[in-house]
């Protein structure tokens, strides 16, 4: 273990948008996204949604992926992946709830199980493989989630059951909006927006607004303060000796994960100019040369 300093770091955007049906998720999502990346073709509509992305064509040349039944996580997670492939730059997720609650979603292959509570060892894993594809995507991702009114058995002051109406609960697993950057849930079909959660601060306990390509605008702005990826691998590039490169290594451990492709490719252009100019002399053998401590990088 080691204590790190604190550093501030440019991070890829993971936003919710919650409503119910008819309360403008799917264009509020297209707005956001224009706003971070100002180019329409540089967004993707991943749609379980029969087809509603492209009713919003004419706001700009962006591209869609129609994704059918059955839901299950692993069909979600290759759509995302198609989308990487192509250098798109936001996916909007429209929308996650299939996955949960759809034709061959979660619910749906717990109960072909068996339904049992040991059963979710067998899919809760699935679930999870897609949170972490969303989380760890090269891409800013955005996610509409569908309400539903929640009910539940309360006791009134006789001390009988009643159905009691408690707001409207997010179609999704519990839990998925404290994974995001913000989350933002729509409460009328005027298309008022309020935070529920925001990391940013720029939009937690203030007034209800309407999401527009200027909300997308901030958060990049936000989003973009602190080092960034490009230039760590400038710095890689330039390191001199295997020594620099162990402690540029060190020295950024959230990013480690992403670096340590070029990180190994730099050391190996090292080793190569190394044994060109030694002869006759030990070679530290490739495999133990970052073996030290934490900043070691395992190959």
């Amino acid at each position: 273990m080691k204590l790190t300093k604190a550093e501030r770091h440019q991070v890829k955007l993971r936003l919710g948008l919650s409503g119910a049906s008819g309360f403008g998720k799917t264009y509020s999502a297209l707005l956001l996204a224009y706003g971070i990346t100002d180019d329409w073709c540089k967004i993707a509509v991943i749609d379980t949604e029969n087809g509603s992305a492209s009713l919003y064509s004419h706001l700009g040349d962006y591209n869609t992926l129609t994704l059918d039944e059955p839901f299950n996580p692993e069909r979600y997670i290759e759509a995302i992946e198609t989308c990487e492939k192509e250098a798109i730059e936001v996916i909007i997720i429209d929308s996650i709830s299939h996955e949960w609650n759809g034709k061959g979603g979660c619910l749906e292959l717990h109960e072909l199980l068996g339904g049992k509570f040991q059963d979710w060892a067998k899919i809760s894993p699935r679930h999870q493989a897609f949170i972490d594809k969303i989380l760890h995507s090269s891409c800013h991702i955005i996610t509409t989630v569908r309400r539903k009114v929640d009910y539940a058995m309360d006791a009134d002051m006789n001390g009988k059951s009643k159905v009691v109406k408690h707001g409207t609960k997010e179609i999704t697993r519990e839990g998925f909006e404290y994974e995001l950057t913000a989350n933002f849930e729509l409460i009328n079909d005027k298309h008022l927006a309020k935070a529920s959660k925001d990391r940013t601060g720029l939009f937690m306990d203030k007034p209800e607004f309407v999401i527009s390509s200027t909300t997308g605008r901030k958060l990049i702005e936000w989003c973009n303060k602190g080092v960034s990826i490009d230039k760590i691998k400038e710095e890689i590039l330039k390191c001199e000796t295997i020594e620099a490169l162990k402690q540029l290594y060190a020295k950024y451990p959230s990013f480690q994960k992403m670096t340590h492709p070029l990180i190994l490719q730099r050391k190996e252009q090292l080793d190569s100019l190394s044994s060109q100019l030694v002869t006759n002399e030990e070679v530290v053998e490739p495999n133990k040369i970052f073996e030290n401590g934490n900043s070691s990088i395992e190959q």
